[in-house]
């Protein structure tokens, strides 16, 4: 693998060993590295590069598609550079991985694509989910705000676990011109996490696409991962949670009847299992769903009471919708 600084020069040479990336020759400087259209051989690269200062939503220039499953694919997709994960929590990390999959995906003269899933893949393989970082409508908001072209949204069942990694890739190659995967070096999919970097790049070798292999980031050496998010918010510790997601803690619910005669006071109904901070009082700040089309109105300032895995929130002014978005700014 080379490892290119941001500006393009060559940095190091490394191998993977045990799942990352050991240098096995530094340079101390080097050439910029010419940008290349893809060829049938695959490229394996591994770019580093500090992390977004911040995750802010970009205005898009043209509407994602959102591709309800693979078997959806028509030619008319065009040639696509695809990354699979489940993006739970769209957070720094993910941010990263996005801006390199835009990157590449203009340097092979394709499109930049997410394979994604309507549900969690631990519901089949443990019988149960993390709670969600992000609402799954938002979690489309935000891919099309980062520059996605297309989102595949792949149903999540026993079949499509059981499937090998070599046929999920025929799955997008039948059905549209495959310019390559983006990949992490733990990155896998797959039955049996099957699809590991070497053996989609062997694929890739064979079938003519390319694989590249980017190295996550720690942010002030600390992974950012929606497992780490997910204990900060269990913990209390909402500011080290938002500069993890590079956003304020925020949930999506819907509106419930609490039994409480006014509309001053609103509990929340949540489709599914949501992260939330321990029970308490917290200042929040409420508003209509992102993609809601209600505008750009600014929140309203409410005070929530979080007990037993419920939101109930007293509210300053009326927020309109059937469902509301409440983030926790933290201190």
């Amino acid at each position: 693998y080379r490892l290119l600084r941001a500006d393009g020069s060559l940095l190091a040479i490394a191998g993977l060993r045990d799942g990352r990336l050991a240098p096995e020759k530094v340079l101390a400087g080097g050439p910029p590295v010419p940008a290349k259209r893809p060829t049938a051989a695959p490229v394996e690269e591994a770019v580093r590069r500090e992390p977004p200062v911040t995750a802010r939503r970009r205005p898009r220039t043209s509407p994602m598609r959102v591709v309800p499953g693979l078997a959806a694919l028509t030619p008319a997709e065009g040639r696509l550079f695809v990354v699979v994960g489940v993006f739970d929590g769209l957070h720094r990390g993910h941010a990263y991985l996005l801006e390199q999959l835009r990157t590449h995906a203009r340097r092979m003269g394709a499109r930049p694509v997410v394979v994604t899933f309507d549900a969690h893949p631990e519901e089949i393989l443990h019988g149960h989910a993390p709670p969600v970082l992000v609402d799954p409508a938002e979690r489309l908001v935000r891919l099309g705000d980062a520059g996605v072209a297309v989102t595949v949204v792949q149903h999540f069942d026993t079949a499509l676990r059981m499937t090998p990694f070599d046929q999920f890739v025929s799955m997008i190659s039948e059905r549209t011109e495959l310019a390559g995967f983006l990949m992490t070096p733990d990155a896998a999919f797959g039955h049996q996490r099957g699809g590991t970097p070497e053996t989609v790049a062997a694929l890739g070798r064979a079938e003519g696409f390319d694989v590249v292999v980017v190295l996550p980031f720690d942010l002030d050496g600390r992974h950012v991962r929606s497992a780490e998010i997910r204990d900060d918010i269990a913990a209390g510790d909402l500011a080290g949670a938002a500069a993890l997601l590079g956003r304020p803690v925020a949930v999506v619910g819907e509106r419930a009847e609490t039994g409480i005669a006014g509309g001053d006071v609103v509990e929340l109904a949540f489709r599914l299992p949501v992260a939330l901070p321990p029970d308490g009082r917290y200042d929040v700040l409420v508003e209509p769903p992102l993609g809601s089309g209600r505008g750009d109105a600014p929140p309203v300032a409410a005070t929530a009471v979080v007990s037993g895995g419920r939101v109930q929130l007293e509210l300053l002014s009326a927020v309109p919708g059937p469902r509301l978005r409440v983030s926790f700014p933290g201190p």
